[in-house]
């Protein structure tokens, strides 16, 4: 049996849903299929993630983009409420700290300077300002650091069962199989069929599949610069407690953590193989990164590590930035992939902008084509200078 939709988007996580629910609310009223594979969301990528929300970017499309996402965070509670619930996300809005050495603190200058140019209300601060944040910062090889006091960190998996649960109350329909392939006719895009042999046909078909976003383009000829990368992060105790919430800081390493619940989260963007691998190593932390944060923070010199977990990077090898829009070789195909870590803090944005995109066939609120495809073969790429 052939069945039939308006639009089919692959993959259920927060950005498929982001763009579900934006569709929908602003009036679409055809069907919206959603495919996702894993019901449980167990090894989805959102759920994975560390969930850090800043604004300290320094290109101009990252930083509209994380403004609107930012805003859309500040009130998820009450505006996806459903049946008088508040869909709450525990967004602790404690700042993103980048920690500056003196040979770094001209670059985290420049990146204050484009900010400002947005109205981010990044600052600039000295060792007595760091100090005032984290009191127990060992700041002896430090010059300061860029700050943003509105940025923080939430629940990604809260976040991703507000659109999911607004989505379906609008009328999108969740089908939890396995996609196979995208299917063809020519130059436009006709459905999907499943593992299982079922086809879905649709004159639009959005590629979320995150990690394997590319490995589905790939089977119909249309390959992607994405690679799924192994991120790690680990949760951990420390024996002495600190005085104050931690902001999610960034050591000059590249070592983050933050503060979850009373425990603390630790991670590092690790050289590591491309390929679907969620193994995790206690050896990882004791050897690379315990080093680092008892380095920085005294309280951080005897720790317990509780658990860890491994998520996956849908990793842009071409400059690490989102892939947003139609893809210009195949009608009805569009793509929202290749996130690079910054899915979840991009989701409001590119799903409103993607869902204008399909519906008025133009970017209204937010102009998302410095993200399209072909950016690539017209060396127009999106440098950004705060990959963490």
């Amino acid at each position: 049996m052939v069945h039939k939709a308006d639009i089919i988007i692959i993959g259920g996580g927060v950005i498929a849903s982001s763009i579900a629910y934006n569709l929908l609310n602003d009036g679409y009223e055809e069907e919206i299929l959603i495919f996702e594979k894993d019901r449980t969301y167990e090894f989805s990528s959102t759920p994975r993630s560390v969930g850090g929300i800043r604004q300290l970017f320094t290109t101009d499309i990252n930083i509209q983009i994380s403004q609107f996402s930012h805003q859309v965070y500040k009130n998820f509670a009450d505006t996806m409420a459903a049946n008088d619930e508040k869909a709450e996300i525990d967004f602790k809005q404690r700042g993103y700290l980048l920690l500056g050495t003196e040979a770094n603190i001209p670059y985290l200058n420049e990146h204050l300077k484009v900010q400002h140019k947005h109205g981010v209300p990044s600052e600039l601060l000295n060792k007595e300002d760091l100090l005032n944040i984290i009191p127990e910062l060992n700041t002896d090889d430090l010059a300061g650091g860029l700050f943003c006091a509105e940025d923080g960190y939430l629940d990604p998996y809260s976040v991703m069962q507000g659109y999911i649960k607004q989505s379906k109350k609008m009328g999108a329909k969740y089908i939890y199989e396995e996609v196979d392939t995208i299917l063809t006719d020519h130059n436009e895009v006709t459905g999907v069929r499943l593992n299982n042999g079922q086809e879905y046909k649709a004159n639009v078909v959005i590629n979320c599949a995150g990690p394997w976003s590319g490995y589905l383009s790939e089977k119909i000829g249309l390959p992607l610069p994405i690679v799924p990368l192994r991120r790690q992060v680990f949760q951990f105790d420390s024996e002495k407690p600190l005085k104050k919430g931690l902001p999610l800081t960034v050591d000059p390493t590249g070592v983050y953590f933050r503060h979850e619940g009373n425990q603390l989260l630790s991670g590092f963007a690790e050289d590591t193989k491309p390929g679907i691998d969620f193994r995790w190593k206690r050896s990882y932390f004791i050897d690379q990164l315990w080093p680092v944060l008892g380095n920085r923070v005294e309280n951080f010199e005897k720790v317990k590590v509780t658990s860890g977990w491994s998520g996956l990077y849908t990793h842009n090898t071409k400059d690490q930035n989102a892939i947003v829009g139609k893809h210009p070789q195949l009608d009805g195909y569009y793509l929202a992939c290749g996130f690079s870590g910054h899915g979840m803090q991009q989701a409001p944005a590119v799903g409103k902008g993607l869902a204008e995109l399909i519906s008025k066939g133009v970017y209204e609120t937010i102009d998302l084509r410095p993200l399209r495809f072909e950016r690539f073969k017209e060396n127009d790429l999106v440098i950004e200078k705060a990959i963490i």
